[in-house]
């Protein structure tokens, strides 16, 4: 059985066919009718000056007896209304215009066959002379111009068949391909199957694969959520065995950096895109944020600006930019918010210290990797900025760098959250 998509192509071209064949049909009519009225003139032109030669000598009806002309005597002879008729009369005349002076009248013929009146010259009474036309609308297709058809439907149907079944479902795997890894998996394989059978089995293949991402993106999160928690219970058990003991502060600093690390994992491994969106002035949300860090060692430069985010998220992120800029860059810092877009802000984190260069920065901003040169310390797993990157991304932005004379600084970019969450107002719920 026949697939509809299959079925509505080859109806649309079916009809392109017929449209097409009717359309050269009637072009084909039209110049078949212009070569006749041409044809035609000369011949009607000579029955003309003969008449009116004959008129000189005879009259009307011995004239028409011994001629065979058929001619008519008075002043308004039948006429027809039909619309083809009066076009040929004109056509005709044109052509008469040409060859006799003055320009005789040409009007539409009411008879049993189709025809015009051209008047001659006549000393006495108007005398009409009547021209037969070939009026034939039923023309048989020409062989050529079914053919042209016919190949206009099968291009046409062609064109249909690929936009349906190929472009436009392959169209639909692009956009899903860009949505893989910054969208819901569940939205990147909701993709429908159609299209020919190479796109569906494409299309096939790509869901399994967004499918197999998905897995191993759950099985690192569980794994690294699982490291995390399992490790808290020994750090904790730790610390009430070391107190008292005479290395407790050195192993408590060791327990500490132990235990940022665990955070980081747990933090990463979290996620955070299931947090609701939350409306609040940014400006005094990073105030708050950053109230317990010394004044001297941060400066706020803050733009007052409204926008809703995912606060526990992107405070994650912030902290983490801050925290690094502490461990690895030099006071002061200076943390500064500005309006990016219409719905668009962008979170500056400077320090003084060298930074991390250009080509060292994609590095930089993969998970679980150090750069000694730039990121060095104890309690550091290489998460930090791949967690503000994740953040950045989950608002519509990315994570970038700069470096300037005021020192060098990371630019976390978003937007408010898209219409996917249902932004709250600050303390609701």
């Amino acid at each position: 059985m026949a697939s509809p998509a299959a079925v509505r192509t080859v109806l649309v071209g079916a009809g392109v066919s017929a449209l097409s064949l009717a359309l050269l049909q009637a072009l084909l009519a039209q110049r078949l009718e212009r070569a006749q009225i041409v044809q035609l003139g000369p011949e009607v032109a000579f029955n003309l000056r003969l008449g009116e030669l004959a008129l000189d000598r005879l009259p009307p009806a011995a004239l028409a007896r011994l001629s065979g002309l058929p001619l008519r005597v008075g002043a308004s002879p039948p006429l027809s209304r039909d619309r083809r008729l009066a076009r040929q009369a004109r056509q005709l005349q044109q052509e008469l215009c040409r060859q006799i002076k003055p320009c005789p009248p040409v009007l539409p013929a009411e008879a049993e066959r189709p025809g015009v009146w051209v008047e001659l010259l006549s000393p006495l009474e108007p005398v009409w002379l009547f021209t037969p036309l070939d009026t034939a609308r039923g023309l048989r297709p020409d062989p050529l111009l079914l053919g042209l058809a016919l190949l206009a439907g099968s291009i046409s149907s062609s064109l249909l068949y690929l936009w349906w079944q190929v472009q436009r479902p392959l169209q639909q795997l692009e956009q899903a391909l860009a949505q893989v890894g910054s969208a819901d998996p569940a939205t990147a394989a909701a993709l429908p199957s159609s299209g020919s059978g190479a796109v569906r089995r494409l299309t096939a293949r790509f869901k399994a694969m967004v499918q197999r991402l998905a897995a191993n993106e759950r099985e690192r999160s569980t794994m690294l959520a699982g490291i995390a928690h399992d490790l808290k219970s020994p750090l904790t058990r730790l610390r009430l065995r070391l107190a008292g003991h005479p290395e407790q502060q050195r192993a408590e600093a060791d327990l500490d950096a132990l235990e940022r690390i665990t955070g980081q994992f747990l933090l990463f491994a979290g996620g955070g895109d299931a947090e609701p969106a939350v409306e609040l002035p940014l400006d005094q949300w990073l105030a708050e944020l950053s109230a317990a860090i010394d004044p001297e060692q941060l400066q706020l430069d803050l733009e007052p600006l409204q926008a809703c985010v995912q606060p526990t998220a992107l405070g994650r992120a912030v902290g983490n930019l801050i925290d690094n800029a502490l461990s690895h860059g030099r006071p002061p810092l200076r943390l500064v918010l500005r309006r990016d877009e219409p719905d668009g802000f962008r979170i500056e984190v400077w320090d003084q210290g060298d930074g991390i260069s250009a080509e060292a920065w994609p590095q930089a901003l993969q998970p679980f990797l150090r750069l000694d040169r730039a990121r060095g310390g104890s309690g550091h797993c290489g998460l930090g900025l791949a967690i503000a990157a994740r953040v950045a991304a989950s608002h519509g932005g990315q994570l970038q760098c700069r470096r300037s004379a005021d020192g060098f600084a990371v630019v976390l970019r978003g937007r408010s959250v898209a219409s996917g969450h249902s932004c709250v107002a600050p303390g609701a719920g």
